[in-house]
C-alpha cells in the first residue's frame, strides 16, 4: 500500500485471525461480523455481528515462561507480538423486532458497539441496531451448591432423605444430623441489559460514540444528531438537524458522528459529500453552523455518476490525543489534521483494482 504525502512504504502484518472456517463450510449470514471496538487501553475487544449477538475477547500474554533458566542469561526475544485475544464471553444483544404502526421490520445486526468505562472489574458497553440502543453490564457472577447432606449418593455426593415412607439402611446408619450448606462454586460471566435507550430516531441509527466525560454519549441517524444522558432512558436532546423543510431539497445525509476524546464539548460528523464538520456545543443548542469543515475539493473535471459515491465518508475517528481525524471514504483512508481544513494529511489509498473502471 503507498501512502500519498509520507515517503516510506507501509508494510501490514498479519497478527491473528478470529472465525477460522473448514474448506466448503458455508458461511450462515448471521454469523457476518458488522462492528468492531477495542476498549480504551486495548485489553478488550468487542465484535456485534448481524445475528445481534455481542461477542468479547480478552487480551493474554503468550510470552513463553522458561522456569530454571539462568537469570544472568537474558531470555530470547519472542517473535510474534507476545499476546493475543482469547474468546471470554458472548451474549445476544438484540433480536428482530417489528414497528406495526410504520409496517416495518427491525433487523437485529448490531450497528456499531463502544465500551463504557467502569470503576470496577465489571465491563460495559453500549450497542445498536437500526432503532434501539442498550448499555450492557458484563460481571462476573458466583455459582454455589448446596453441599453436606446426609445421605451420600453413590457417585460421592450427599443429598437429603426423602420424605415419607420407611428409611433406607443408609438412612437408619445416620448417628447425628448435620445441616446442609452452601459453598461457592465457580465464578462465571453474565450479561444483563442495564438501560435500554429507544424510540429517539426516525430513521436508521448509523453510529454512536462515547463522551470523554463517560456521562453523555451521542447517536446519529442519517438526518439528525442526539445527545443522550447514559442515567437518562426517555429523553434525548437533538443537537443536529439537517433534514429540510421540503425533503426534494435533501442533498446530503449524515454518514457517522463522533466525539473529541478529551474535549466533551466538541464533535464531529461526516457526510455522504465527503465532507466533515466539527461542532462545538458550548457555541448553541443546536449545532448547525460547525466550527470547521474539511473537505478535499476536485478540482481536475473528472467528476462521473460514482463520484458522489465514492466521495461518501463511511466512518470518521479521532485520533487517541484528539489532533486528527481518520476518516474512511470507499477509495481512501484520509488522516486529517485539525488545523488543516483544505485536504488531508495523508491518503492511504485502497480497493486499487477498481480505481481503473
Amino acid at each position: 500500500m503507498v501512502l500519498q504525502g509520507c515517503g516510506e512504504p507501509v508494510e501490514w502484518q498479519f497478527l491473528q485471525c478470529f472465525g477460522e472456517r473448514t474448506p466448503g463450510e458455508e458461511v450462515q449470514d448471521a454469523d457476518v461480523i458488522s462492528a468492531v471496538e477495542f476498549d480504551s487501553d486495548g485489553s478488550y475487544l468487542a465484535t456485534g455481528d448481524k445475528g445481534g449477538r455481542v461477542v468479547l475477547f480478552e487480551k493474554v500474554s503468550t510470552q513463553p515462561r522458561y522456569v530454571g533458566m539462568d537469570q544472568r542469561q537474558p531470555a530470547p526475544l519472542p517473535r510474534g507480538p507476545g499476546f493475543e485475544y482469547r474468546y471470554l464471553t458472548e451474549f445476544q444483544s438484540h433480536e428482530p423486532e417489528f414497528d406495526y404502526l410504520k409496517s416495518l421490520e427491525i433487523e437485529e445486526k448490531i450497528n456499531k458497539v463502544r465500551w463504557v468505562r467502569s470503576s470496577n472489574n465489571t465491563k460495559h458497553l453500549i450497542a445498536t441496531n437500526d432503532k434501539t440502543i442498550k448499555l450492557w453490564k458484563v460481571y462476573e457472577k458466583k455459582s454455589s451448591i448446596v453441599t453436606g447432606w446426609n445421605i451420600e449418593r453413590p457417585g460421592g455426593f450427599m443429598h437429603s432423605p426423602r420424605l415419607g415412607g420407611a428409611p433406607t439402611a443408609a438412612q437408619s446408619k445416620i448417628t447425628r444430623l448435620r445441616l446442609p450448606t452452601v459453598t461457592p462454586h465457580e465464578l462465571c460471566l453474565a450479561s444483563r441489559a442495564k438501560r435500554i435507550y429507544a424510540n429517539a430516531h426516525t430513521y436508521h441509527i448509523n453510529s454512536i460514540s462515547v463522551n470523554s466525560d463517560q456521562q453523555t454519549f451521542l447517536s446519529a441517524d442519517d438526518l439528525r444528531v442526539n445527545l443522550w444522558s447514559l442515567d437518562v432512558t426517555d429523553q434525548s436532546f437533538n443537537i443536529v438537524d439537517i433534514k429540510p423543510a421540503n425533503m426534494e431539497d435533501l442533498t446530503e445525509v449524515i454518514t457517522s458522528a463522533e466525539f473529541h476524546p478529551q474535549h466533551c464539548n466538541v464533535f464531529a460528523y461526516s457526510s455522504s459529500k465527503g465532507c466533515i464538520r466539527v461542532a462545538d456545543m458550548r457555541n448553541a443548542a443546536l449545532c448547525d453552523k460547525h466550527a470547521k469543515a474539511f473537505e478535499e475539493v476536485d478540482n481536475s473535471g473528472n467528476k462521473s455518476f460514482f463520484s458522489e459515491i465514492i466521495a461518501s465518508i463511511s466512518d470518521i475517528r479521532f485520533s487517541r490525543d484528539g489532533r486528527y481525524i481518520m476518516s474512511r471514504d470507499y477509495m481512501n483512508l484520509k488522516l486529517w489534521d485539525l488545523a488543516m481544513e483544505n485536504r488531508p494529511l495523508v491518503t492511504l489509498q485502497v480497493h486499487e483494482d477498481l480505481r481503473p473502471r
